[in-house]
C-alpha cells in the first residue's frame, strides 16, 4: 500500500479495488456494461480521435450514471446521494470522508468510476481544491501501479455548464483507465491532453495542441503538485479560456472574473492527468451530422480532451468513418475558434 492509499482510506491499491468491484458489479448485472466498435479519425490538423459507436446507449435512462435506483418523488433525483452499496467503491479521505468513488452505471468503457462530493455541491460551481486535490490523489494512486511492466494511468475528467455534457447537477469527476480506452489496432493513438505541449504564452505556463481546431490550454502539473496549487492553475486556465473568449489574441488576464456568486460564467471541460491539466470552454453541447438526417445529434463532453468520442446512430457512424473532414467541422461547432486558425 503506497501513504497515498493508506490517506485515501483504501484496504488495497485503487487498481485492484475499482476492478474487483467493476468485474462483481459486470458478473450480478448490477452495471449495464455496453460494447462498442472503434474505428479512428483524422482531423485535418492531424490530431487522431477515436469514434466509438454504441447503439445500446440510445436505451439508457437519462440522468442515473450511479448504481442508486431513482424515488418516486417530486424532486429531481440525485443518483449520488445515496449511491447503490453494490457499486459504491470507497469514501474518501480517511478518517473525515467528503468524497464518494462510485462506479459508473452505465460504462462503455472498463473500470470506468466517478468522484463525487458526498454533499450535493453544484456542478455549475467553482470546483474547489479539496475535489482537485482528491482527483489528483486518485490519478497518482492509479499510476503507481504496474501492469504486466507498463505503467497504468487515469484520464480524469469535468464536465459543467449548460454546453458541457453534464448529465448531473451534484458535483462530480469521472475516471477512465488510459489502457481500457486504447485498441491494440491502433498504436498511435494516445490521450490528446498529452499532446497539449506546444507553448502559447511567453510568460505563462499555457500551451496548446496546434492540430486541434478548437480552443483549448493546458498547464503542466510537477510532481506532488499541492491542492492549492492545483487550484491556482486550475483557475489559470478559467481565466485563459474565457479571455480567450473574449479576444482571441490574448491568453492571460489574471484579473478577469470566471464566476459570479460562485457559479462559473462558461461551460467548459476540465481534464487532468498526473502530468498535466487543460481545458476546453464549449459553445453547445450537440451537434448535427450532415446527411444524418433531421434527429441527427451528436453530444460530445471531456472526453473529447481524450480524443475520442461517441456516436449513438449507425447512421452518423458511417458517415463519420467515410468523410474524416466533418471531424473539423464537428468540432468547431461545439467550441470556439483556435486563434492560429482564425
Amino acid at each position: 500500500m503506497t501513504d497515498l492509499e493508506k490517506m485515501l482510506g483504501l484496504a488495497q491499491p485503487l487498481p485492484k479495488t475499482v476492478a474487483q468491484k467493476f468485474t462483481t458489479a459486470f458478473h450480478a448485472k448490477d452495471i449495464v456494461f455496453s460494447q462498442t466498435s472503434l474505428a479512428h479519425l483524422r482531423a485535418k490538423g492531424g490530431a487522431l480521435f477515436q469514434l466509438r459507436y454504441c447503439p445500446a446507449l440510445q436505451k439508457k435512462p437519462q440522468g442515473n450514471d450511479s448504481g442508486s435506483k431513482p424515488k418516486s418523488t417530486g424532486t429531481k433525483f440525485d443518483p449520488f446521494a445515496a449511491p447503490a452499496p453494490e457499486l459504491l467503491i470507497a469514501q474518501i479521505p480517511a478518517p473525515n470522508p467528503s468524497h464518494t468513488l462510485v462506479l459508473n452505471k452505465y460504462p462503455v468503457i472498463h473500470n470506468h468510476f466517478i468522484i463525487a462530493t458526498k454533499d450535493n455541491k453544484p456542478q455549475t460551481d467553482l470546483l474547489e481544491e479539496d475535489d482537485l486535490g482528491l482527483t489528483y490523489a486518485c490519478l497518482r494512486a492509479w499510476q503507481t501501479h504496474q501492469d504486466e511492466g507498463r505503467s497504468s494511468r487515469l484520464f480524469a475528467f469535468f464536465n459543467s455548464g449548460e454546453h458541457s455534457g453534464a448529465s448531473q447537477v451534484h458535483r462530480h469527476l469521472q475516471f477512465l483507465p488510459v489502457e481500457d480506452m486504447a485498441s491494440s489496432d491502433n498504436q498511435e493513438w494516445g490521450p490528446l491532453i498529452d499532446r497539449m505541449n506546444t507553448r502559447v504564452h511567453p510568460n505563462m505556463p499555457l500551451f496548446q495542441d496546434p492540430c486541434l481546431p478548437i480552443l483549448h490550454f493546458s498547464t503542466p502539473l510537477e510532481e506532488g503538485v499541492s491542492k492549492a496549487e492545483l487550484h491556482r492553475k486550475y483557475l489559470s486556465l478559467m481565466r485563459a479560456a474565457m479571455s480567450a473568449m473574449q479576444r482571441p489574441d490574448q491568453h492571460g488576464n489574471e484579473e478577469l472574473a470566471v464566476e459570479m456568486n460562485g457559479q462559473t460564467l462558461l461551460s467548459y471541460n476540465l481534464a487532468m492527468t498526473t502530468d498535466r491539466m487543460a481545458i476546453c470552454p464549449r459553445s453547445q453541447e450537440a451537434t448535427a451530422i450532415p446527411g444524418a438526417g433531421p434527429g441527427s445529434s451528436v453530444a460530445i463532453n471531456g472526453t473529447i480532451l481524450a480524443g475520442t468520442l461517441m456516436v449513438k446512430d449507425e447512421t452518423e457512424w458511417d458517415i463519420l468513418r467515410q468523410d474524416h473532414a466533418l471531424l473539423d467541422e464537428l468540432l468547431t461547432a461545439i467550441g470556439y475558434p483556435l486563434a492560429s486558425r482564425r
